[in-house]
């Protein structure tokens, strides 16, 4: 289960929550199924825990959310996107560092 400081995307909060934000969003692209995903959640909600208020940590669930993962071009999960000012700033496809994150994450700051 995800950490409280991660928010969880559907169709109907992606707009407000992501490209509407004030701060830099990043966004997990991932699947229930997905075993790098279920590797990569502990990682996510310890960012999501050190970047509070800095950064909103947001996860979205390409089985239920189809047209978001359409409409950004995921084909593979986990797929990072990192918004900032409503524009896709950096992406990391599959597995991932802590270090490789955060370098993503004051790139797109």
């Amino acid at each position: 289960m995800a950490s409280e400081n991660v928010l969880i995307l559907n169709e109907s909060n992606f707009e407000a929550e992501v490209l509407k934000s004030d701060i830099p969003v990043l966004v997990d692209f991932h699947a229930i199924w997905c075993g790098p995903c279920k590797m990569l959640a502990p990682l996510i909600d310890q960012i999501a825990e050190e970047k509070k208020g800095l950064v909103k940590v947001t996860k979205v669930d390409i089985d239920n959310n189809h047209g978001i993962a359409a409409q950004y071009g995921i084909r593979a999960v986990p797929t990072i996107l990192i918004f900032s000012k409503g524009q896709v700033r950096e992406q990391i496809v599959g597995m991932t560092t802590k270090k490789e994150l955060e370098a993503k994450l004051s790139g797109a700051a």
